[in-house]
């Protein structure tokens, strides 16, 4: 007996015709430098009416040239514009299909967008959406073509840096050091992807010309020679670099001192096989592809077709409204517009779609990468236990980190399994006023040692005791507060402190904290500074 109506109806589903679904595959939204931003954006539009041209098979008409609208009904492709004049600014957007080669049933559709308003330069978006019946869609992302015409001949800019179709090759300390410059730089909007040269080879595996040009607009591609890779690893240090052969994705916001596992590390190991080269190269598309649609806003960063479309047909009422147009006209401009619109809740809808999509699988993500997390807590706990019965102390020699930089690394790798800092702690952790990095340290390891012993196996109050001179453990009372770690909502009942009652930030140290019955282990929700609350 079928169990759910989505059972009951699979015979019947399976006769019926497939549904036609649009995935957006990309966006690439940046601006044009220049004195004259109209003269930059009819440049851009010249480069994309030239591709577009050469998919269309056929010359385009002389509107589209002149920058105006236009429709040019060609079967399966149908290249058309919009120019809107409203007010200061100027749109003007493109769109064209293009049926798939090699997938019957699969349609591409591009869209541009270049506009300007004065004082301002002119901006640049474009999209790559697919439409088609398949139950799964797999591609490797590339931007269209005009998008490297544009970024190398008008000179794209996105964020701070400015996007280009071939990588950046680092052969010295000094490329290594630009290299840096460019991967901490605030401004940053894509992600930097590095590919480094094995030793005694002459060119990454993968194929660098071919990335950049995939991803220009979408990510920063880099290649560096085994000279400059020591140079890139004194600076970030051994696991925030990348060397040997392997690739490496830094995201925008990194910094040095950064979670080495939010930017992922690809094994020279895994590229070794032509097999493991496509899946690398694969994911890194994919990874940039994803990236820029979570960076820009529908809307706002980025405009469809179909919104510019409606807008123009609502000002296009307004006149005839205004000059007491026929009903009939009238009326025609209003199913035009209708249309349009209904193009544009189908872009709002599959946008929807995909971010619903995209939370889904990082909850599932989430459950498993937490799961696993416990697992090895666990193993970590019973193993640091089987030492100790057997009379070693693993924590006997451990040196303590005597900068900030040092801090987190030295905390995931001496006391996982027993002591965890949540986002907030570690942001706290990256530029703090507090000086004593290495008092701050000794007292997690009491934490991670003593503490949880007294937690995990009794022994006596921790209640207003000291732990050395001049650092005491006492309950938060008025300061205690709720925090949410791995999507649970937890107490701050706990701070270590040092003693007096200065407020002075560089000499004032608190570390608020809770013993995790479900893991065994002590959580630091906040640290190193003295928490703002109303007690205080």
């Amino acid at each position: 007996m079928s169990t759910s109506f989505a059972e009951a109806l699979r015979p019947v589903a399976a006769r019926m015709p497939r549904v036609v679904r649009e995935h957006e595959v990309l966006r690439v939204a940046g601006w044009l430098p220049g004195d004259d931003p109209e003269e930059a954006a009819r440049k851009a539009a010249r480069e994309v009416l030239f591709w577009a041209q050469r998919r269309a098979g056929q010359r385009l008409p002389r509107e589209a040239w002149d920058g105006e609208s236009f429709d040019l009904p060609l079967p399966g492709r149908d290249p058309s514009a919009i120019r809107l004049r409203s007010g200061a600014s100027d749109l003007w957007t493109f769109r064209i299909h293009d049926p798939d080669k090699t997938i019957a049933g699969r349609t591409w559709a591009t869209e541009v967008v270049l506009g300007h308003i004065p004082g301002q330069p002119a901006q640049f978006s474009a999209r790559l959406l697919v439409a088609t019946n398949e139950d799964e869609l797999v591609i490797d992302p590339a931007v269209p073509g005009f998008v490297q015409q544009v970024a190398s001949k008008c000179r794209l800019m996105v964020g701070t840096q400015r996007a280009a179709a071939s990588p950046v090759y680092c052969e010295s300390d000094g490329d290594a050091e630009a290299l840096v410059q460019l991967l901490t730089d605030p401004g940053r909007q894509l992600p930097a992807i590095v590919l480094t040269i094995p030793d005694g080879g002459k060119a990454p595996y993968i194929d660098a010309g071919k990335l950049a040009g995939a991803l220009a607009g979408l990510a920063h591609v880099a290649v560096v020679h085994p000279e400059a890779a020591w140079g890139l690893t004194n600076r970030l240090g051994k696991r925030l670099s990348v060397f040997g052969g392997a690739a490496r994705v830094y995201l925008p916001g990194f910094e040095v001192g950064a979670d080495p596992f939010a930017h992922r590390l690809v094994l020279a190991g895994q590229l070794v096989e032509i097999e493991g080269i496509k899946r690398a190269t694969r994911w890194l598309r994919e990874t940039a592809a994803q990236a820029g649609l979570r960076r820009t806003r529908l809307g706002g960063d980025v405009l469809s077709f179909a919104a510019i479309r409606a807008a123009s047909f609502e000002l296009q009422q307004t006149n005839l409204r205004e000059a007491d147009a026929s009903d009939s006209e009238q009326l025609a401009a209003a199913l035009k517009r209708i249309d349009a619109l209904q193009s544009e809740v189908g872009d709002l809808k599959a946008e929807q779609e995909y971010y619903v999509d995209e939370y889904e699988k990082e909850r599932e993500r989430a459950e498993i990468a937490e799961a696993q997390a416990q697992k090895a807590a666990y193993r970590i706990q019973q193993l640091t236990e089987q030492l100790k019965e057997q009379g070693d102390d693993p924590d006997s020699n451990i040196a303590l980190p005597t900068s900030w930089s040092e801090f987190g690394e030295w905390c995931d790798q001496t006391l996982a399994g027993r002591v965890v800092l949540t986002p907030n702690a570690y942001r706290g952790i990256r530029k703090p006023l507090l000086q004593d990095a290495e008092t701050a340290a000794k007292s997690l390891l009491w934490l991670a040692t003593k503490c949880r012993d007294r937690f995990t196996k009794g022994g006596g109050s921790i209640a207003n005791i000291p732990i050395f001179q001049g650092i005491e453990n006492a309950p938060c009372g008025a300061d205690t507060f709720e925090f949410d770690w791995n999507g649970r909502r937890l107490v701050a009942d706990w701070h270590v402190k040092n003693g007096g009652n200065t407020r002075d930030p560089t000499r004032c140290m608190r570390i608020y904290y809770c013993f995790d019955q479900q893991t065994q282990q002590i959580i630091i929700a906040d640290m190193p500074a003295h928490r703002r609350t109303g007690a205080t």
